[in-house]
């Protein structure tokens, strides 16, 4: 499988809701609903996990509102690396959090 790479350089194919759609698991839904609403504080539903990355029309829940999905969409950009501002504080929240996603995207920048 090829990388689908979200506009602030995370791997979409390795989110358990991308995996769990394209699989059709049910059991990873329920498995990862129950982790993440734990670790997020907040009320998942196992059938709410539904995402076929965030370049999609279909994504899951936070990602419909991700401030990086935005900006980046507007500005018609295939990641962060392209901005001109790149990379700003909205996308250093998570490039800080994931080295790799902060490595590919600057391979791409060059």
């Amino acid at each position: 499988m090829s990388e689908i790479i979200a506009y602030c350089g995370l791997l979409c194919n390795e989110c358990p809701a991308y995996i769990a759609t394209i699989n059709n698991d049910d059991e990873l839904r329920k498995k990862t609903a129950l982790e993440w609403g734990k670790a997020y504080n907040a009320d998942i539903k196992a059938e709410d996990l539904v995402c076929m990355g965030c370049k999609s029309d279909v994504v899951f829940g936070y990602c419909k509102v991700c401030e990086i999905r935005s900006c980046s969409s507007g500005k018609s950009l295939e990641n962060c690396s392209q901005c001109t501002s790149f990379s700003c504080s909205k996308v250093d929240r998570v490039l800080n959090y994931s080295p790799e996603a902060r490595k590919r995207l600057e391979k791409f920048k060059k």
